[in-house]
This record gives structure tokens, C-alpha cells and sequence, in this order.
């Protein structure tokens, strides 16, 4: 059996001032990119011959330059073409949240490309983030489809495992079931639906329980991304039936799915505290107790802001005498970390800090000690390696600030990426980082956890973006 295999994943914020492009895109092809699709023993077969094409993980971005993704989509189409003839189905890692310039959807345009080299039948299996935009077409075009469970996505590697597994098994023993979508009018940010909390909670179990009945392969809702403005905005859920026979059943089985999501609308909310970035700052110095996370959450960069943003920093300056040691994980300024590329540890200067791209990020004026050169290699989230480039940890002097910066938008979310930074986190009172909810180990960690609403790229009051091309009427921003 002969199975392509291709990773192609990028969550596209239109509200950055960036696009894009190969140079921001992690490339690799054959056995390397392989080893970023964690399919572990799945693929263990003496009877499959699996040719991984390439891994683009573009993480969180702009909006993708129409060349670049034109050189990716070529890349996957001249490898399905070459192979045809003797090929037994596809497996596709996608995101659900690209953009691209002129085009779109850029996974919706992958599938329908592919489409219509194999025809309707050859086996397409997808593995998805639920933060993604579907359409018909697009869930209609494939075989399988099927969005990871957990936010944050802790089941990454279980997801495409049993997907690229189903795979295996249609085309073994085709059943002919054919997957079903149904579109909510209910638009979410992924700040409003971690799993770990309701109505997710309840959601994801009545999944399961739908999927211990036989004639149900697979259930999936998709939160859906609104950090472009698009048609294909909004949640919808995907349900597969066991074979052709269950198709009706299924039919009916999509139908109480996204009554039962739908129903939840008024108990959809942001998981844990949250505050104005006054109220959250003042919380951060009086509490007793450390460490304290706050997250930045108008530059969130799971959500393709920048990591730009200074405000907070500003805000944490103009405190006076202030006991508290903090430290920011981290800011993006690239010519701030090529300056500081150079500086040996020890050494003071004087640094301009901030991109001036908008307000939230205006510059700032500092005299900082280098404490620590690094790279951020290793410190991808959810079991992913890679090397995200360099980290220079800084001391702001006449401060209890230590300040980290990067020359790109990479998250930091797990301890690890924290050590990357040359410190440890039990050292600091409060640690600044650009999220929306906070990740399962600052959770663990946090002895309190506090959203900080700020302004930016990804502002989380969804009644303040002002979208133009969405399904309308749509839930909250109109009353249904």
C-alpha cells in the first residue's frame, strides 16, 4: 500500500503588519519532515510504502504570500501526480487557519487541487486544529477528517495517529461512508473554549459517547478561527458514518451534535481570571504568592500577533518602587536582538526595544545588563522540535525587570522554553507572556493566572472586530 504524506500548517492573523513567506516557514522534505509529523508506530508496516513530500510549518503568522504557498501546493500536487498510478491514499496534516493572498483558505485550495488530480474516490484522510474555518467542499473532498480534541492541543499525536491509522483501514476495507458538516452560526476564539473547562468539557464527552455507538467512525467540532475575515468564519461540526449503510443514521447524528453545541452558545467563556491591564497589573503586585502569569492577550501569538507589543512592559516601568521581579517571555524585536547578538554576557548598554509598529508597541528607551544568549531550539509546543532562533535574556537596570527578546513571534508556553532563556522561573514573582489562555504547565505552576485584556492583534471581545464577509446573523455579535 503507497500513502503520500504531507504537513502543511499556518494560523494567519490579516490584523499584523507582516506576511508570510518561505523565510518564515519551517521547511523540511523526505525523512525529515517525517519527523515532524509525529505518527509514531502507526507507520510501522511491512506492507506500507509512505512518502512523506514535505512539513511547512509556518506557525503564527500574517497572511501567506501567494508565492510561497503557490511553491508548497506544487510541491504535494507534482508528488500526488508522479505517484497516481500506483497510489492508495493521502494523508494531509493541515490547520484549518491559513490565509493566503488572492486565494483564500489555503487548505480549502489544497484539497480541492488534489481532488481533482485522483477524482472523488482515492482516500483523503486530514488531521486538523479545531481552530480552523470549514466549508462544505471542503469536508466533502475528504475521506476523513478529524480536529484534535484537547485546547490547549495536548492530543496532537493521538489525533493524526488515528487518523493516519483510518486511513489504513479504508483503504483495506473501503466502507463508503462519507463525512457530514454542519454549519453553526456561532463565531469563538480559542480564549473562549479550553477544553479543560465547560461547555468544552461536556462537548468533547458527548463526542465520545456518540462515537461507542458502531455506526458512528468519528465526531469533531471545529471552534473555527476569526482572526481574518472570511465566509468561512464560524464553528461547525464533522460527523463520519461507519460505512455507506449508516449515512442516514450519521445524518441524524450531526443534526443532535450541533443542536447540543448549539444550545451551549450563552455558556461559551474565557477559562479563569481575567481583567482590565490595570486591574490585572495591580493584582500581580499585591498578590502573595508567586509566580503570578499574566498573559498579554491583545498579542497573543498562538493566534498570529506579533509578540511586539510593549505595553505591558511600559505599564510594569512606570511602577514605582516596585518589589516585585518580573520577567517577559518574551518580546519580538529583531533589531534589538541583532544588536544584542554580539554582547557578551556582562556587558551594559544602552538598547531601544520596540518595533513602533502601532501603539501598543512604541518603543522604549532602556540601559540593560546581557544576562544570556540562547536559541530557542527545542521549545516548540506539544512534544514539536525545532530550532525558533535566537533568545538574548536582558536585565533592565535600576529594575526588578529581566526582559527576554527574539527576533521572531515564537510562544512561550512550557518550562522548558523558559529555561531556554537562561532562568528559571522560580525566580520571578510575576512572568509576562503573550497568550490567550494560559497552557497546562504555567496553570500547574501559576499560584494565580490572570488575562490581561489588552489592545493589539488579537483583542478578545469578539463584538469589537469589525468583520464584513461572515455569515450573518452570527452569534454574539447579533442576538439569536
Amino acid at each position: 500500500m503507497k500513502i503520500i504524506a504531507a504537513k502543511f500548517t499556518l494560523e494567519a492573523n490579516e490584523h499584523v503588519p507582516m506576511f508570510c513567506d518561505l523565510e518564515n516557514t519551517a521547511l523540511s522534505f523526505g525523512q525529515e519532515a517525517l519527523s515532524h509529523m509525529q505518527l509514531g508506530e502507526v507507520i510501522d508496516r511491512s506492507d506500507l510504502e509512505l512518502i512523506p513530500v514535505l512539513c511547512a510549518d509556518a506557525g503564527c503568522s500574517g497572511v501567506m504570500r501567494k508565492g510561497a504557498y503557490d511553491y508548497l501546493k506544487q510541491r504535494i500536487l507534482k508528488a500526488v501526480q508522479a505517484q497516481l498510478p500506483q497510489l492508495d491514499g493521502i494523508y494531509l496534516h493541515l490547520h484549518g487557519a491559513s490565509f493566503v493572498e488572492e486565494i483564500g483558505s489555503g487548505e480549502q485550495d489544497l484539497v480541492r487541487a488534489i481532488r481533482e488530480l485522483t477524482g472523488p474516490y482515492l482516500p483523503i484522510a486530514v488531521a486538523c486544529d479545531p481552530h480552523g474555518n470549514l466549508t462544505r467542499e471542503y469536508v466533502e473532498n475528504t475521506t476523513f477528517i478529524r480536529s484534535y480534541r484537547q485546547a490547549p492541543h495536548t492530543d496532537i499525536a493521538q489525533t493524526v495517529q488515528r487518523t493516519f491509522q483510518t486511513l489504513i483501514d479504508q483503504i483495506q476495507q473501503p466502507q463508503g461512508g462519507r463525512p457530514i458538516y454542519r454549519k453553526l452560526p456561532l463565531i469563538l476564539g480559542g480564549e473562549q473554549s479550553v477544553s479543560a473547562d465547560e461547555p468544552v468539557r461536556s462537548i468533547n464527552q458527548f463526542m465520545d459517547e456518540l462515537e461507542k455507538d458502531p455506526r458512528i467512525l468519528s465526531c469533531s467540532w471545529h471552534v473555527g478561527y476569526l482572526r481574518h475575515d472570511c465566509p468561512e468564519a464560524g464553528c461547525g461540526i464533522v460527523v463520519i458514518p461507519a460505512s455507506r449503510q449508516d449515512q442516514a443514521y450519521a445524518e441524524t447524528v450531526a443534526d443532535q451534535l450541533a443542536a447540543y453545541v448549539w444550545d451551549k452558545r450563552h455558556e461559551f467563556h474565557y477559562t479563569g481570571t481575567t481583567a482590565s491591564p490595570e486591574q490585572a497589573l495591580e493584582m500581580a503586585l499585591s498578590f502573595d504568592g508567586k509566580p503570578v502569569f499574566i498573559t498579554d492577550s491583545g498579542d497573543n501569538v498562538t493566534s498570529g500577533a506579533m509578540g511586539a507589543n510593549t505595553f505591558i512592559l511600559r505599564q510594569a516601568l512606570k511602577c514605582e518602587a516596585n518589589p516585585k521581579k518580573f520577567l517577559f517571555a518574551a518580546i519580538q524585536d529583531p533589531a534589538a536582538c541583532a544588536r544584542l547578538a554580539d554582547c557578551p554576557v556582562g556587558q551594559s548598554l544602552s538598547l531601544r526595544v520596540g518595533m513602533g509598529l502601532d501603539e501598543y508597541s512604541e518603543p522604549v528607551d532602556l540601559t540593560v545588563t546581557v544576562l544570556h544568549h540562547g536559541r530557542q531550539a527545542g521549545t516548540a509546543m506539544y512534544g514539536e522540535e525545532g530550532d525558533y532562533g535566537p533568545i538574548v535574556t536582558v536585565h533592565i537596570q535600576g529594575t526588578q525587570i529581566d526582559l527576554a527578546i527574539t527576533d521572531n513571534n515564537h510562544s512561550f508556553v512550557e518550562e522548558r522554553q523558559i529555561q531556554a532563556c537562561g532562568v528559571s522561573w522560580d525566580d520571578y514573582d510575576v512572568i509576562v507572556v503573550k497568550q490567550g489562555y494560559i497552557h497546562p504547565e504555567m496553570k500547574v505552576k501559576g499560584k494565580l493566572c490572570v488575562m490581561s485584556l489588552t489592545g493589539g492583534a488579537t483583542p478578545q471581545d469578539t463584538r469589537l472586530i469589525p468583520f464584513k464577509r461572515i455569515l450573518r446573523p452570527m452569534y454574539p455579535i447579533d442576538e439569536i
